[in-house]
């Protein structure tokens, strides 16, 4: 659920910084008075490259709230005519050119997503735009008298992503290399149209804010401001938002919520105060509070930080059900014929709790065997007679009873699995 929007207040840059959002920026005196001295209007872009944000994506959006959440004007830039060059920063080829109709696609997607984070309603309601608008209107000629005149190659070669291209020899496209001016524009189009004097993002796209800045100067004899966000590694050196299994994708067709759920469920124990800063909008004396301790208190932590997260990026409802099954799948207490239903249906959705379907009729040995939860009929056997197989909390008795219907099936205490009978 995205925040209510608040009158004008200061103190949010310090804010920031004590969450853990500020890496790079201009001139921190004059950025925090200018926030100050608000409102004002600020802004973030996202490309269409993905149909889907995850959760590394939900950094400048979660800055972008507070942001509002203090009486500042976000703006969310969605890119559908820079996403038709590609921003070359970080990447050793170049990007696949995405066809018109897809990037309409994704933007849709995106537009939806970053709706639950930031309120459009207000006096300092959110506003969304598609630099499409205004970037397709430009003639190639104009644009390069009007905007390309104002920037030195000299100093575009000194771009980082630019020179990592160039030192690999991994070539550079001329449709990349320009990805810099449009981006720029960006900055300088809203400054006019809207008053946005602050840029924020991710920290490898600082060369970029720099050329807005300069811009905005150059043009139109005014001062921007810009700062980024750190680019997190989790504590154990992944990417943020990347697990073994793919991205953690707000999409609940590309990531449930109980996955999404028990990713956050089950982050570092380093990681759980800093994710608590930047992932929710709980009070930092709460976080402090709650993570003080060790042991029980910081599995409450997380677990706090499981339903905050899915709670803004689903909804209470899906909370409750993936705190749910995650509460009760492991337990030993029981299950009313409604909790199973309940799990079923969660864990159904699941992309990553382990599920098969098999007929009706199936013994538990032939499902275990379908489900990979051993490897033959006579390993199932074994299980049985050893106590370890069990249909939800019951044990298994005679590896060729007959399933009554959807269940998770165990194997061990470790090895579960949910099998639809259908």
């Amino acid at each position: 659920m995205a925040p209510t929007a608040h009158p004008h207040r200061p103190g949010v840059f310090e804010t920031l910084k004590a969450r853990g959002f500020v890496k790079t920026h201009t001139d921190e005196d004059a950025l925090a008075a200018h926030f100050d001295a608000g409102p004002v209007v600020y802004y973030a872009g996202f490309d269409p490259t993905a149909d889907s944000l995850h959760a590394g994506h939900l950094l400048p959006v979660m800055c972008m709230s507070w942001l509002q959440r203090f009486g500042h004007k976000p703006i969310v830039v969605l890119g559908g005519g820079t996403g038709r060059v590609g921003d070359p920063t970080g990447k050793d080829r170049t990007r696949d050119m995405l066809t018109p109709e897809r990037i309409a696609h994704n933007l849709q997607c995106q537009k939806e997503q970053i709706s639950r984070y930031l309120s459009f309603e207000g006096d300092n309601a959110a506003i969304m735009v598609d630099n499409a608008e205004w970037l397709m209107e430009w003639g190639y000629v104009d644009f390069l008298r009007e905007v390309g005149r104002h920037f030195s190659v000299n100093k575009m070669l000194t771009a980082e992503g630019v020179k990592q291209r160039l030192d690999r020899n991994q070539g550079l496209s001329f449709i990349e290399f320009n990805y810099h001016l449009l981006q720029s524009y960006d900055f300088l189009h809203l400054h006019r149209e809207h008053g946005c004097t602050v840029q924020l993002g991710g920290d490898d796209q600082w060369f970029h804010f720099l050329g807005g800045i300069e811009l905005i100067r150059r043009v139109a004899g005014n001062r921007g401001h810009a700062f980024t966000i750190p680019l997190l590694l989790t504590a154990s050196g992944k990417k943020m938002g990347k697990t073994e299994a793919g991205a953690v994708f707000l999409d609940r067709d590309k990531c449930s919520p109980y996955d999404w759920f028990q990713y956050w469920l089950n982050v570092d124990d380093e990681d759980v105060e800093r994710f608590l800063r930047l992932y929710t909008w709980l009070p930092l004396e709460e976080i402090e509070a709650a993570t003080a301790e060790g042991g029980r208190a910081l599995r409450d932590a997380k677990r706090l930080l499981a339903r905050a997260t899915t709670t803004m990026a689903h909804s209470e409802a899906d909370t409750e059900d993936a705190d749910f099954v995650s509460a009760t799948l492991f337990s030993k207490q029981p299950l009313s014929d409604q909790d199973k239903t309940r799990i079923v249906r969660v864990l159904g959705e699941s992309g990553t709790f382990a599920k098969t379907t098999v007929p009706a009729g199936t013994t538990w040995a032939d499902a275990a065997v379908a489900a990979e939860l051993v490897s033959s009929r006579s390993e199932a056997t074994r299980m049985v007679k050893q106590g370890g197989a069990k249909v939800w909390q019951d044990k298994v008795t005679d590896a060729g009873a007959v399933l009554e219907g959807s269940a998770v099936l165990w194997a061990g205490k470790k090895k579960a699995a949910l099998v639809v009978v259908g």
